[in-house]
């Protein structure tokens, strides 16, 4: 092709290219057609590939990397978020009460109150808020309100009611009831499996209702620079939904599913499999939650919680039904992607997987713990072993500012090691949204700076960005698609502001996405053009 012919789609000139092929590091140039890199080079490379049909895209410098890869987001539920009580950031339970005042006053008596965000460590009062402080609110609308974690939630007087939680109901297998000391009456402080009592009360999204959230969460990714997201699904509806949503163009990223354990049999009935699907929506990991969370003490550790001695957090299966599910899921060649945050989880979840590769072997088969948050120097040693992928969330090393407190100071070196992880195994980055923020570039900078937690832990830029990309693409079995600018992947690219391998490491966060290309389709661009 030359200037007098057709040419190629899209040409980007005159940038500062980080490719994360380490074949080509950077480049000036990018050719593309169709929803493929055609080439990637020098401006005069890019130029004679330009023809009278080509746009061509002056970038002045900026900076281009490949599209980030989010691999752990609670996508649809994010969505759904965005119309829920924001309870993020807020300090004192006086201003939590005023949030859901406002919510209350504008709806009907009956109406469920929903929200999300709240976070005890910040609260003035150091304390949980419970069904009393809720009640003053709204004593005729149920409410719940999830912690920032999303494995605790404190519900008021009217919830409990009609979930009928009493004095005499029973913690289930994997959750806690809290409950007064004395009368024994709730709470309204429901943790892990516990929540499940409430919410199976909750009035249920319909599908239409998570085809929107899917739109919105979509437009949120894509402006924050991801063009890929691994969504972890709450059930069957979720996949419909991002079904329809693809069908009727309101699914704007690229979706990696994370399918609830319980779907696994009608999954193996119907023959259907990881990797099943086209570059927009394919069926990824099965996903298992194993233990809580850190910040809700239900994390599961080997040694006590140091801030509660009388706990080591809760697991979400007996030992052997657990077991039997791993190996259940490995060996109809499906790849695992188990929640496994406290030292213990983490030990049965590395066994149950050897297990299973002892009676299955699977060369390639990429089995994920998600979150490893607490995690040995030994364990990091067996997961690179092992060949299991760590998928970690930087942010959580400066949202945890108490994490030391949790597990005290002798256990430390444990927490978050991210540069360990990477130097060892494979590691592959999210947000964890809406737990965290969805924009990746705050978790490189988490990852970077740690808040000046463990500094010996911090990741370079370079291999912050690859937790994002290549590996990103690694974790789902798309190395070959994805991951880096490079000839013959999707055409997945963002444009920066600022090149973050020299910007100041404080300063990571702050840089802005200017242009959004997924598929070879400008979907987002700098006001200039």
């Amino acid at each position: 092709m030359s200037e007098l012919g057709i040419g190629c789609d899209l040409a980007l000139m005159n940038g500062n290219v980080v490719t994360m092929d380490r074949r080509v590091k950077r480049a000036q140039a990018v050719a593309v057609q169709g929803e493929r890199i055609l080439c990637v080079g020098k401006n005069s490379d890019v130029k004679r590939l330009v023809g009278r049909r080509t746009r061509v895209i002056d970038l002045r410098g900026r900076t281009v990397v490949p599209g980030m890869i989010d691999t752990h987001i609670h996508f649809i539920d994010y969505g759904l978020s965005l119309e829920r009580i924001d309870l993020r950031g807020v300090r004192s339970i006086a201003e939590i009460q005023a949030k859901v005042a406002p919510r209350v006053k504008k709806s009907p008596p009956g109406l469920w109150i929903l929200g999300r965000g709240w976070d005890q460590e910040r609260l003035k009062e150091r304390r949980y808020p419970n069904r009393h402080d809720l009640d003053k609110v709204s004593p005729e609308n149920p409410i719940l309100l999830n912690r920032v974690c999303g494995h605790v939630c404190v519900t008021n007087s009217l919830a409990l009611q009609l979930a009928n939680v009493t004095n005499e109901t029973p913690d289930p297998l994997g959750g806690q009831i809290d409950k007064e000391a004395g009368t024994r009456e709730p709470t309204g402080v429901l943790r892990d499996e516990a929540m499940s009592l409430v919410w199976q009360h909750v009035p249920p999204p319909t599908i239409d209702d998570l085809v929107t959230a899917i739109h919105a969460a979509s437009g949120r990714a894509l402006s924050a620079g991801l063009t890929t997201v691994h969504a972890l699904l709450k059930d069957s509806s979720y996949v419909e939904a991002l079904q329809k949503a693809r069908a009727t163009g309101k699914l704007g990223v690229r979706v990696y599913m994370g399918i609830p354990v319980d779907l696994l049999g009608s999954l193996i009935r119907l023959g259907i499999r990881t990797g099943l699907g086209d570059s927009w929506l394919k069926i990824g990991c099965i996903k298992m939650l194993l233990d809580g969370s850190l910040g809700g003490r239900t994390a599961a550790l080997k040694e006590p919680y140091a801030d509660d001695p009388n706990n080591r957090g809760l697991l979400l299966y007996r030992d052997d039904e657990f077991r039997q599910l791993v190996e259940k899921a490995h060996n109809s060649g499906y790849q695992l992607a188990i929640h496994a945050i406290g030292d213990h989880a983490v030990e049965l979840a590395l066994e149950a997987i050897q297990h299973a590769l002892d009676r299955h072997h699977r060369k390639d088969h990429r089995h994920r713990i998600e979150h490893a948050s607490i995690i040995s120097s030994e364990q990091i040693e067996r997961l690179a072993n092992m060949r299991v992928i760590a998928s970690v969330q930087p942010a959580f090393v400066t949202s945890d500012f108490w994490a030391t407190d949790r597990v005290g100071k002798d256990r430390e070196e444990c927490v978050y090691p991210f540069k360990t992880i990477f130097r060892k195994a494979i590691a592959s980055a999210g947000s964890d949204c809406p737990v965290e923020r969805i924009n990746p570039l705050e978790g490189i900078w988490a990852a970077v700076t740690r808040g000046g937690f463990l500094p010996k832990e911090r990741l370079k830029v370079g291999d912050a960005l690859r937790m994002y990309t290549v590996n990103g693409a690694y974790a789902s079995f798309e190395e070959k698609e994805k991951g880096s600018i490079t000839e013959g992947k999707l055409a997945d690219m963002i444009v920066l502001s600022r090149d973050p391998f020299k910007a100041p490491p404080n300063e990571l966060k702050s840089i802005k996405v200017e242009g959004v290309i997924i598929g070879g389709r400008v979907i987002r661009l700098w006001p200039s053009n």
